[in-house]
């Protein structure tokens, strides 16, 4: 028999030909990993690498409860510990599936929908399990809505998400449909707390590296009709349809959550950034100024407030 491939550590195809079957797996774009019974990973192909950053090499032989992924739901609760689908799969031996935010090794969240099977050998005891994971649908929405946006030089050229001018005519038709329709919508301005610091600290290129961060991992937070956009500096606006006043802390939680479980590796280590938020609803009488000024304003209570935090 050959030797298994470096995608997988030796054991797992016991009675088929590894370098096979990894060949297979190998162009399947989607990411496939196998763990055994004590989560160890054995198998790593090359899709899981594409999508979530990390080589084989780094991954086989470790531990998936290591939170190498770290995936989150979207209240931001950690599964690896609690809630993990290959855990519950191989404890009853059924399949589960899950939409989850995994870590990318570039420090942002990429939305996933995940799929665990567990694996029996000819006795039906269970020995492990697969995981796979693809990009959500949404994903592939936004980069066509990216790619419209850049037609139109609506773009941050940094972040790729929607300049000013985007967010100012977004909230400004939100608001006329508001006016007329009464369709709900909520305004989210976000700062991200210390960011002067991380440029003295580490550079104005890791910094543009962190402001990317925090926009890919609204982007992943954000669904198909929601916006995001760069206001400047460190400043991003998020336009959220569909939501009343009711629900708005609840949205706005989620996503400094996931804003503060999010991470950049550099060399000198993981650098980790909070946000602070100001969130609204339109009211009547509002304007593009007014309710851009309110949300604003609750901004700087949130930094008044100790920084972290969201207020509404």
């Amino acid at each position: 028999m050959e030797e298994p491939s470096s995608n997988q550590a030796p054991g797992v195809f016991e009675s088929s030909d590894p370098s096979f079957l990894s060949r297979i797996l190998d162009n399947v774009s989607d990411g496939v990993y196998f763990v055994d019974t004590e989560r160890t990973i054995i198998y790593w192909n090359e899709g899981s690498e594409a999508i979530s950053g990390f080589d084989s090499a780094s991954v086989v032989g470790s531990h998936c409860y290591e939170n190498i992924l770290g995936h989150v739901d979207n209240e931001g609760k950690r599964l690896c510990h609690d809630g993990c689908p290959l855990t519950a799969s191989m404890a009853d031996g059924e399949e589960r599936s899950a939409e989850v935010l995994l870590h990318h090794r570039d420090g942002h969240r990429v939305p996933v929908t995940v799929r665990a099977v567990p694996v029996k050998n000819e006795s039906g005891e269970v020995v492990g399990a697969v995981e796979t994971f693809r990009d959500d649908t949404a994903r592939i929405e936004a980069l066509e809505r990216a790619q419209q946006m850049e037609e139109i030089a609506f773009l941050d050229a940094l972040t790729r998400v929607g300049n000013r001018r985007f967010a100012e005519f977004t909230i400004a038709d939100r608001l006329s449909e508001w006016k007329r329709h009464k369709w709900s919508f909520a305004l989210l301005f976000i700062d991200i707390d210390h960011f002067k610091q991380v440029n003295d600290e580490y550079g104005h290129a890791v910094g543009d590296q962190v402001l990317t961060m925090v926009a890919r991992t609204l982007q992943g937070v954000a669904r198909t009709h929601d916006f995001i956009g760069r206001w400047g500096g460190e400043e991003f606006v998020m336009v959220v349809t569909g939501t009343d006043e009711p629900g708005l802390l609840s949205v706005a939680e989620r996503v400094r959550t996931l804003v503060e479980n999010s991470g950049l590796r550099t060399e000198k280590g993981e650098i980790r950034v909070t946000v602070s938020i100001g969130a609204t609803v339109p009211e009547p009488g509002d304007s593009i100024e007014s309710i851009i000024a309110r949300a604003d304003e609750r901004m700087y209570r949130s930094k008044a407030a100790g920084r972290n935090c969201v207020t509404v």
